[in-house]
């Protein structure tokens, strides 16, 4: 396994919000975390990407014990985070901003990187000399993925990737996902929107109130009757 997360228990202050979690992903998938606001997911992610100590369980990562271990250095392991929103740093041009993507890994192969990163996001090519806060928003959602995609990472984790864009945005971000994970990557995002997560993953894992209650391909989660009802409309489209 490229990860394995043994029930992982986390919070704020005195506030459990993780109670028990574990999963699993296998290299070249694409999983999925699925849960309404505050259920917990971005506090796995947070976790698993070492932005935060876990209070008791364990994480392994290319089977190598991980547990608590600073973000910078599972950056370094391969591990890269693309956290919610448009984490950009607006007064730096686009080309600066991808080459801080290649700062703690894949130095060597930047120029490498650099030319995948432009041939997956030609509008991003076109603005490189551009301050990355003059940008749109749909292109400023696609610049921290690009950046992370310098580091070449092995596990790419992905928090709320299409929270506040536009419909045709939306579908842009996952279809970029899909190509990530076509080129090797493996992929693990958060998500709210289920019926787009579910339509491309391989596995998923539901989330409520910091509990994993249901897991499985996402073709059986798309027929669950539970996962209809509360996330997709009660209908699968």
């Amino acid at each position: 396994m490229l990860l394995e997360v043994q029930n992982l228990d986390a919070g704020y202050g005195a506030v459990p919000v993780l109670r028990g979690v574990s999963m699993q992903v296998a290299p070249g998938e694409v999983i999925a975390v699925l849960g309404s606001n505050g259920a917990g997911k971005t506090t796995l992610n947070r976790v698993l990407s070492g932005l935060m100590p876990p209070w008791a369980g364990s994480v392994r990562f290319e089977d190598t014990d991980v547990t608590g271990r600073d973000a910078s250095l599972m950056v370094e392991a391969g591990l890269v985070h693309v956290p919610e929103g448009r984490r950009v740093f607006p007064n730096l041009s686009v080309r600066e901003n991808l080459e801080l993507g290649s700062y703690r890994r894949a130095r060597a192969n930047r120029a490498r990187n650099f030319d995948l990163v432009v041939s997956i996001f030609p509008r991003l090519k076109e603005r490189l000399a551009q301050a990355a806060g003059t940008l749109s928003g749909g292109e400023q959602q696609m610049l921290p993925i690009s950046r992370a995609i310098m580091s070449k990472p092995k596990l790419m984790m992905f928090d709320e990737p299409s929270l506040g864009l536009a419909p045709n945005i939306v579908e842009q971000v996952f279809d970029i996902i899909d190509n990530i994970r076509k080129a090797g990557t493996t992929v693990l995002m958060v998500e709210q929107n289920a019926y787009s997560a579910l339509e491309m993953c391989d596995y998923a894992y539901l989330i409520e109130a910091g509990t994993i209650v249901l897991s499985g391909t996402g073709e059986e989660l798309i027929d669950n009757k539970h996962i209809r009802a509360a996330y997709l409309g009660g209908s699968t489209h």
